[in-house]
């Protein structure tokens, strides 16, 4: 069996003011291309397929207009999509009466019965063409939240072992399924795990239940893979089976050293027998300029020797211009527009910084709007405490800050 994995599509994402659909359109030519050319059996997205809960008429069209042509370019492809923190699960769903008939299964919530009991059966999906003989099975989990864990009341962690509780109940169910057979379970998961590296200024930190990462012993050593979806950087956790896939666009300046990909796994049996990475060209490169903050008049010296080809506009690089200050300069961004006039390239950010000459470790952010548009709450706190007493905060202190911050995110969000 072969299996194609990604995730964290983010369609609808704007980057700093500009739509990205053309972007996104390169990505999911190249990726049609890649189930024609490697023909997987089955096809995992695992979450964050939208950039928000209610996405844009485009997006929406893009995703289906994709969904399409793979299935008529694969018509016996196992596709299975879940929802990420992103998507708004019931969204997500609504058209799955109709996609389900046609090999497409679409999980954002966890299913129950009549009785208000957990449905594991519906979380464990049969693969391949026949599925009264099934192939191999899949446990497709979507993002957890509290309300839709089993309840433990022995539980030292109500939330981690919740979601140790689930995957453990489908995991067995599915293990009963494949009875003698030696044949592979897949597992699909959209959280965060303890020890990944985190894009800071793009990733919607998920404090649930108190906890920010959960330990990768969740997962049963009876999974052959884990697709997992949330975190944008390509990585294993521990086991080579166990993978973050990433997201196919970088969705900040602090992304752009990653190597994008989508994750090809070949089965021998119930094992890997070997996980290739497939690096997805960039359509639309970031350039952050100079590498380190420099003085003004070094950033122009930069800036006015660059020298690019042209192409059009909606595939300009996107510029980010980095520039260290002794004192405000209120005339910078006129002065920086000047040199880059004619240019085909897209200033969308000026990460502008005082230097504090009495505390250099301390700066202050200049940027206006923009760069506050880029701090994150908890950044804001850790600093004005170290600033206030000269120390990082406590471990406790900052996680009940963080689960504060996710409370309030979460109810603008749905406000």
């Amino acid at each position: 069996m072969r299996l194609l994995h990604t995730s964290d599509w983010h369609l609808g994402q704007t980057f700093h003011g500009h739509e990205r659909s053309v972007e996104h359109e390169h990505f999911l030519s190249w990726l049609l291309k890649q189930l024609d050319i490697y023909q997987p059996d089955v096809f995992i997205i695992a979450g964050d397929i939208f950039d928000t809960a209610n996405p844009s008429a485009t997006a929406q069209r893009q995703f289906y207009h994709f969904v399409s042509a793979v299935l008529k370019q694969r018509a016996n492809l196992d596709i299975i999509v879940t929802a990420g923190n992103h998507d708004s699960a019931h969204r997500l769903e609504a058209p799955s009466p109709i996609l389900r008939e046609l090999g497409v299964t679409l999980i954002g919530t966890v299913p129950r019965n009549e009785a208000g009991d957990i449905d594991i059966s519906r979380l464990v999906l049969p693969l391949g063409p026949d599925k009264s003989r099934p192939s191999g099975w899949c446990v497709a989990l979507p993002f957890l939240r509290p309300a839709d864990l089993p309840r433990i009341p022995e539980a030292q962690d109500s939330y981690q072992d919740g979601v140790a509780a689930l995957y453990d109940a489908a995991l067995q169910h599915a293990i009963t399924l494949r009875g003698k057979i030696d044949a592979p379970i897949l597992g699909v998961g959209h959280l965060h795990l303890v020890g990944c590296d985190v894009s800071e200024l793009s990733e919607r930190r998920l404090i649930v239940g108190g906890n920010e990462a959960l330990p990768a012993s969740i997962f049963g050593e009876a999974f052959s893979y884990i697709a997992l979806g949330h975190l944008h950087k390509a990585q294993q956790v521990g086991s080579p089976h166990i993978r973050y896939c990433g997201s196919p666009l970088p969705m900040s300046f602090t992304e752009t050293d990653y190597v994008h990909q989508v994750v090809l796994i070949d089965f021998a049996g119930s094992k890997p027998d070997s996980i290739t990475p497939l690096p997805i060209p960039r359509s639309v490169p970031l350039l952050r300029l100079p590498k380190q903050r420099a003085d003004i008049e070094e950033v122009l010296e930069v800036l006015s020797a660059l020298d690019l080809v042209e192409v059009p506009f909606d595939v300009q690089p996107y510029l980010e211009v980095r520039v260290a200050l002794t004192q405000p300069e209120p005339d910078l961004r006129r002065r920086i527009e000047e040199v880059l006039t004619g240019k085909p390239v897209r200033l969308v950010r000026i990460d502008a910084q005082v230097i504090r000459q009495e505390n250099p470790e301390h700066v202050l952010l200049v940027n206006g709007l923009d760069g506050m548009q880029q701090l994150h709450p908890e950044h804001v706190f850790r600093n004005i405490y170290e600033i206030k007493y000269g120390e990082i905060p406590p471990v406790e202190l900052q996680a009940a800050f963080d689960e504060l911050a996710t409370i309030a995110l979460h109810e603008e969000i749905h406000a």
